[in-house]
């Protein structure tokens, strides 16, 4: 699925979206990823679950489908290999000594990435970087099954983020950072976590990663999670429905 969303960036940042139906494209796409990736899936059993979810919007069958595959591949230019960040999540693991509830925040948060523009402009290991981080300070002190982060730890958590990159980005030029300072008991737990920051902030200086492109994207992420709260999928679908009906493009 994170190569078929891939594949619909790439392809409508050259093909305007009113000229298409939207759901021959998606299905597309993940017919044609299934094949990249080496999980191929039969075209009709594509074409069969595309007319059950969607109905009389879209007029799908094999010859469709396969004309529309090489319609994007051709607006794509064939380039069709793509690299995701979860591979960066699973090496660095051991390394960051990530533990299991923030490799999984971690992964929410590069599935979050795909409904931005980000895998257009930077690199999966980059990305992977600003989720990790993103992980370490939005999970909840006392983070366990079924616990999330409230509203104001989420915002401090950002805040945090952003700070520990402007940080970085600041010490690296310098040749490195100095080590986090001891915490006090009772603000153990909170500390804990704001350490854990600042080393990953530290492993960040001495492994040379490019933090001006991590600030960008952080901030990208975070816009994203503020216009998410106002988005309203019911209407966004009639919308869509309705251009799709007013071109016959469901014919």
């Amino acid at each position: 699925m994170a190569t078929a969303q891939v594949y619909m960036k790439r392809f409508y940042s050259k093909v305007e979206i009113r000229r298409t139906n939207p759901y021959l494209v998606i299905a597309t796409a993940i017919y044609l990823a299934c094949k990249i990736e080496e999980s191929p899936q039969h075209i009709r059993l594509i074409v069969t679950e595309a007319r059950q979810m969607w109905g009389d919007l879209v007029a799908i069958d094999t010859s469709k489908l396969g004309e529309c595959e090489f319609f994007m591949i051709s607006e794509m230019r064939s380039q069709l290999i793509v690299f995701q960040p979860y591979r960066t999540i699973t090496a660095l693991r051991n390394e960051l000594s990530l533990v299991d509830d923030e490799v999984q925040l971690a992964r929410s948060v590069i599935n979050d990435h795909f409904m931005t523009d980000l895998p257009l402009i930077y690199p999966p290991h980059i990305i992977a970087m600003v989720a990790i981080l993103l992980a370490l300070v939005l999970r909840p002190n006392n983070s366990g099954p079924g616990q999330s982060t409230s509203g104001a730890a989420a915002a401090a958590g950002l805040a945090a983020a952003q700070q520990a990159l402007m940080r970085a980005q600041g010490q690296q030029a310098q040749g490195g950072m100095p080590e986090p300072a001891a915490a006090e008991p009772k603000e153990k737990r909170q500390q804990d976590r704001v350490s854990r920051v600042q080393k990953f902030a530290k492993w960040l200086v001495d492994s040379n990663v490019e933090i001006a492109s991590m600030v960008d994207a952080t901030q990208e992420i975070i816009s994203f999670y503020e216009c998410y709260e106002h988005y309203n999928d019911k209407l966004t679908r009639e919308q869509i429905n309705r251009f799709v009906k007013a071109r016959g493009l469901d014919k």
